[in-house]
């Protein structure tokens, strides 16, 4: 299997929450960056957040990422592909609004790797678990066989009447099955490999461009209204919840997995843990700051977690370790007081 310890390695959607930190994460480690984004003014931010990098790193306009074509020249010089680009939000009505750029967005990039990126030996790109997480009855334990196919069932059924939730988690799943399908299609003439990453809910600072709370990132965006601004009765903090990872954690995931040979071919479930909005509540007061009312008879020993993520395949090919919920709220708190936004 192909690996990429060195060279020049193309991010898409290089100015998006994740991807700025998978370009930081890279320019650390002695890698060289072409991020996209989709227009001039994108690229602004991270001029300034890369400066000290130099000529090590550089940006590219693709203003549609659906189009034809689109990364035909992004990819040329390339060693190594980190495919972020995908909507994540819950305002859309038709499902294509979602469907469309996170499906032809990834196979876009596949096609112009496989027709122009002639030094291209590994491609990532970032799912979720939402492609993965098809409902259960009961505590169950999700692992990379499982696909989130209800979802698709859903949106296919209902159109624009299907949720919100399943308008993304269908666009996901529909985006990475794209890509294992291209791949097998295409396996005669690729001279690279495939790795899918599949985080939960993505957590901690911010380095993109943020101007105020509403602006963050859906994730974001939810955990500080959550956190510190009473989006939800008290009750309900003891028991709304999911699985995370920190953003700085899912970054380095990303820069091992086109170092780990044994990593190419993969789907690679990758997550801390499981959480309980009063998990971070309480972590959050641990640092003397003002938070939601919070649940008081909330204990997170006794706490009953309806999923759970088995990450043995991320432990034994990636070697990556996590953060904790502890370390992950100091910072993003002293961000967050440094943007005095708390």
């Amino acid at each position: 299997m192909p690996i990429v310890t060195s060279g020049k390695v193309l991010v898409t959607g290089a100015n998006g929450y994740v991807a700025v930190w998978v370009a930081r994460t890279l320019l650390e480690q002695g890698y060289t960056v072409r991020g996209t984004v989709r227009s001039e003014s994108k690229a602004a931010h991270l001029r300034k957040v890369f400066a000290s990098y130099a000529d090590k790193f550089e940006t590219v306009v693709v203003d549609d990422i659906t189009k034809a074509g689109a990364f035909d020249e992004a990819v040329k010089g390339v060693d190594a592909i980190e495919h972020t680009a995908s909507p994540y939000h819950f305002k859309a009505g038709d499902p294509d609004e979602l469907i469309v750029p996170a499906v032809h967005g990834t196979t876009r990039i596949l096609e112009s790797a496989l027709a122009y990126g002639d030094a291209v030996r590994r491609i990532v790109v970032t799912s979720s678990t939402a492609a993965i997480m098809e409902p259960k009855s009961g505590p169950y334990t999700y692992t990379e066989l499982d696909w989130n196919d209800s979802a698709v069932e859903a949106v296919r059924t209902k159109g624009r009447a299907a949720s919100q939730p399943d308008k993304y988690r269908a666009s996901k799943v529909l985006a990475e099955r794209a890509a294992w399908e291209f791949v097998e299609k295409n396996k005669e003439r690729v001279s690279w490999d495939l790795v899918t990453l599949n985080p939960p809910f993505v957590y901690g600072p911010a380095l993109h461009e943020v101007d105020r709370p509403e602006t963050l990132n859906e994730s974001m965006h939810s955990w500080f209204h959550s956190v510190f601004k009473n989006l939800h009765e008290p009750k309900q903090l003891g028991v709304i919840g999911g699985g995370w990872i920190d953003v700085r954690d899912l970054a380095e995931a990303h820069v091992l997995a086109i170092k780990r040979p044994e990593a190419g071919g993969e789907r690679i479930l990758v997550a801390s843990g499981e959480w309980k909005w009063q998990d971070w509540i309480n972590a959050a007061r641990s640092y003397g700051v003002p938070t939601s009312t919070g649940d008081d008879s909330y204990d997170s020993a006794t706490a009953v977690h309806s999923m759970r993520f088995n990450t043995t395949k991320a432990s034994q090919l990636l070697g990556l370790k996590y953060r904790s919920i502890e370390q992950s709220t100091r910072d993003i708190v002293e961000d967050f007081k440094a943007r005095k936004w708390i």
